[in-house]
């Protein structure tokens, strides 16, 4: 991997959401019906490191439960020359943070 991938919190995440950042969730499908981070879209990992250059525009940031697979995936996105971010401890720290989050609660 030639370039490092940039993490950010959860609290960045929060602002970022309120410019209209677009939100990859990379976990299974049964993980995000659970409960995610609003408006975030469901990719799986293995879906998106199949075809990363098909995740969308730049600027897009990747959370999973707590921050492995986000960090995979955006390593993956960025090598296919799509400016991405990992969100730092995952959809776990974003509900620990005391934010809503939609599908039911983990």
């Amino acid at each position: 991997m030639s370039r490092t991938v940039r993490e950010v919190t959860v609290e960045e995440l929060a602002a970022a959401r309120e410019r209209g950042v677009r939100v990859l969730d990379v976990r299974s499908p049964q993980e995000y019906a659970q409960g995610h981070v609003p408006r975030a879209v469901n990719t799986p990992l293995e879906k998106l490191l199949a075809a990363p250059a098909t995740a969308g525009a730049d600027g897009v940031h990747v959370v999973c439960q707590s921050g492995r697979r986000s960090l995979e995936a955006a390593c993956a996105l960025e090598q296919a020359g799509v400016t991405a971010v990992s969100v730092a401890g995952g959809t776990s720290a974003w509900i620990e943070s005391g934010r809503d989050v939609e599908g039911g609660t983990l």
